[in-house]
């Protein structure tokens, strides 16, 4: 299952990412996370101390190798070169899975080990100085995008996503690429306006999108929420002396979780797993080609000196049952 957390900037939506993180490994479930976010703290998160976090490999550094290995003998992309975010695998292409060894993740994922399991962790890089003027944070995250398109997993299987803030995420389409996306919202106008954009945007599209209530104190913050979201709030977390400890960076064993917290998380996991039998592979590949020739004419032809709109196989359809090409 392929699952985002959303939100506002400040609304825990990196913290809810992390503990759902350690919930799938506690329970044994293989799990690739990717920090998509710019402040880029999913890492310390998980336990990872500043020298740890900041030695991660930027998956925006090896895109070329990222783009090589997915090109595989597809005869549609002539070389890596004309390879966009958005360029959608086909007949040739090489697909990523969740449980395997392969360059792409040698290059950008590194074992985080959990005091109860071990995950794969990618990170898209921090915004550099370098990047100050020249450079705009949805580049780094195509590498993101670029794999999302390429990658089948199946039941029990996780890839979780800690997005940018805000509604930064329609800037691609790869607010698309989810079977869930989980929207962290604070009972404050603030914390739902962010939800209101994220609906609207998301409507036809499909998205399944819940909202988890985050930082409630009481009766009077979950009626907020109840009336602003109504039926999409699917659960709410309060205060945690686990999460104020790891913050500290001294967590105790995941096991000593609040035991309302854990059946939380329970609970998003079992609505990101009953998307599984409602999967469309056609829309979801139907969604890709969209986006994929939007941005061949607003500016990918014209930036590769190709006719993008040649990558697209009319007849592939991603799939769990798709063989990836040589």
């Amino acid at each position: 299952m392929k699952i985002a957390f959303v939100g506002k900037g400040g609304s825990g939506k990196t913290t809810l990412s992390s503990l759902f993180i350690r919930h799938l490994a506690a329970d044994g479930a293989p799990v690739v996370a990717v920090d998509a976010d710019i402040n880029q703290h999913l890492g310390a998160a998980l336990g990872l101390d500043e020298s740890e976090a900041a030695a991660l490999p930027a998956m925006g550094e090896h895109l070329r190798l990222i783009k090589e290995y997915l090109r595989g003998g597809n005869p549609r992309i002539a070389s890596a070169d004309t390879m966009i975010k958005t360029t959608p695998p086909g007949e040739g292409s090489r697909l990523l899975r969740v449980q395997e060894d392969n360059p792409v993740y040698d290059a950008c994922a590194r074992p985080v080990r959990l005091d109860a399991g071990t995950v794969r962790l990618m990170v898209t890089g921090p915004f550099t100085d370098a990047d100050l003027g020249v450079a705009c944070y949805h580049s780094k995250t195509g590498a993101v995008e670029l794999c999302l398109n390429h990658l089948v997993d199946g039941p029990g299987e996780y890839v979780v996503v800690d997005m940018t803030a805000g509604s930064d995420s329609f800037a691609s389409g790869m607010f698309t690429r989810f079977d869930m996306t989980f929207l962290v919202a604070e009972p404050t106008r603030k914390g739902v306006s962010v939800y209101r954009q994220y609906k609207e945007y998301a409507r036809d599209f499909g998205v399944a999108l819940k909202v988890v209530g985050n930082k409630v104190q009481g009766p009077d913050d979950l009626d907020f929420l109840r009336a602003e979201v109504g039926d999409d709030l699917l659960v709410t977390v309060g205060h945690s002396d686990w999460v104020r400890a790891m913050e500290k960076g001294c967590p105790p064993r995941f096991a000593a979780l609040e035991e309302s917290n854990r059946l939380a998380l329970r609970t998003l996991r079992e609505a990101a797993d009953a998307t599984y039998g409602r999967r469309d592979w056609e829309r979801y590949t139907r969604q890709m080609v969209h986006f994929h020739l939007k941005n061949a004419q607003s500016w990918g032809n014209e930036r590769t000196g190709a006719d993008l709109a040649a990558q697209v196989d009319p007849g592939f359809v991603l799939g769990e049952s798709v063989t990836a090409g040589a």
